[in-house]
């Protein structure tokens, strides 16, 4: 009786995808690790394909054909939830591992002003850039937070993301991060994807600890962090190194922190000046960000490591720079690299993860095939998440995003318009157009 229970409990909540025009699986030969040189443009596609899920994990994935003459699958078939993918693109869901969420207001006078001339440096000294986001996120009730959030991750899986990491980062008080990691973990619990978080209290020095920056690391070492790590807020820590922002030592002292109280690290690196990036491997981060100002002897070395370069072009397209991360150089070192929007209101105002995978095909010259690698499997390493994202394979997390085009070059090739018209969150599915998606149960 037990056993038929539990049958009927998985056939009440099985999917199937069926006439999958191309499946791309990224599985891969390479035992474990994150993908590099030329295994990044290896998508293991089956044509025609089809998955089969149970209780929102992948069972079976092969060709329709396969799935439709199994003897179990013709027996239970009728009491299961069944999608037509009509010929079009399948690919795992979409992992954008580098947001900021949690804010009130998009930053408007940035826009202008960088458009009259201004730097990123000039708008900061002026009172723009991160610091202007600090008044709206500190006087917000948690609700409006939690609401701010839960709409950009509905908007994130429209776009076909299915896996995000949020940062706090624009508080930069006790109160403030908390409650901005409170709200992450609130809209998380309301949304059908995955969202890991990170504590981002090392953004900037805020403007209260000016020529303190010692100061206010010691609050983000001995204050920050074990709170964040004793009621379990957050997953990473992250720090803005550069310029203006973190020294390279304050980010090993933060680092050394994290470690202390359990918790993995990430970084923004070498976004607008270079950094040396082989003291801090010790830590082993999960990802260095950005990225565009890397020394050929870091590049080198990165290529020994499992460390992920983040790439976030959308940031680069926004403020106008002509020069992009070195893409093709940290590919073809051997460099695991991934995709990223950077969402954020300042640099990086784009929820889709298609328009980076483009802005990565023709700016830094990834193939589509780079560039899908990039934003599924090597995003979920750079979230540590391997073993359940990334990829579409018996075992993993059911998260799907269906691409209403023919050919899988089709993703990036259509910048400015969503071809996303249905996704699949742990066997929860999100159609985004009720006309264009055939179900039969």
């Amino acid at each position: 009786m037990n056993s038929n229970r539990k049958l009927e409990s998985q056939l009440s909540s099985a999917l199937l995808l069926i006439n999958i025009g191309e499946l791309l699986t990224l599985r891969s030969q390479i035992k474990s690790g994150p993908r590099r040189g030329a295994d990044l443009k290896e998508l293991g596609t089956i044509n025609n394909g089809a998955v089969l899920c149970l209780g929102g994990k992948i069972t079976s994935v092969g060709t329709t054909k396969d799935a439709l003459s199994d003897p179990w699958l013709k027996k239970n078939r009728k009491k299961i939830t069944e999608i037509d993918c009509a010929n079009k693109v399948v690919v795992p869901g979409l992992v954008d591992s580098h947001t900021h969420p949690v804010f009130i207001s998009p930053r408007l006078v940035d826009f202008q002003k960088r458009i009259e001339g201004a730097s990123y440096e000039e708008i900061a000294a002026a009172g723009g850039g991160i610091r202007s986001s600090l008044k709206g996120v500190r006087q917000a009730a948690k609700s409006a937070l939690v609401d701010k959030v839960l709409a950009k991750l509905r908007e994130m899986a429209a776009h076909g993301t299915t896996t995000v990491e949020a940062k706090s980062g624009y508080g930069l008080t006790l109160e403030s991060e908390f409650k901005s990691l409170e709200a992450i973990h609130k809209a998380a619990s309301q949304w059908p994807g995955t969202v890991i978080s990170t504590l981002l209290g090392a953004h900037v020095v805020p403007k209260e600890f000016q020529g303190r920056s010692q100061d206010y690391v010691e609050i983000v070492c001995k204050e920050m962090i074990p709170q964040t790590a004793r009621r379990k807020l957050a997953d990473f820590v992250d720090v803005f190194c550069e310029k203006g922002a973190f020294t390279s030592a304050e980010t090993e002292q933060i680092f050394e922190a994290a470690e202390q109280h359990g918790l993995k690290v990430r970084a923004h690196m070498c976004q607008l000046s270079e950094t040396r990036l082989q003291p801090f491997l010790r830590f082993k981060p999960a990802s260095f960000d950005h990225m565009d100002h890397v020394s050929d002897q870091d590049i080198a070395e990165l290529a020994k490591h499992d460390t992920v370069a983040t790439l976030v072009p959308g940031a680069n397209y926004f403020l106008g720079l002509k020069e992009y991360p070195r893409a093709r150089k940290m590919i073809d070192a051997g460099v695991p690299v991934a995709l990223a929007t950077d969402y954020n209101p300042g640099t990086s105002p784009t929820l889709s993860m298609p328009m980076a995978m483009s802005l990565a095909s023709t700016h830094m010259k990834m193939t589509p095939a780079e560039a899908i690698a990039a934003a599924t499997i090597n995003g979920a390493w750079a979230l540590r998440l391997a073993d359940r994202k990334g990829s579409i394979e018996a075992g993993k997390d059911a998260d799907f995003a269906v691409f209403a085009v023919n050919d899988h070059r089709e993703i990036p090739y259509w910048f400015g318009a969503n071809r996303c018209e249905t996704t699949i969150m742990g066997g929860a599915i999100t159609p985004h157009h009720s006309d264009v998606i055939r179900l039969r149960n």
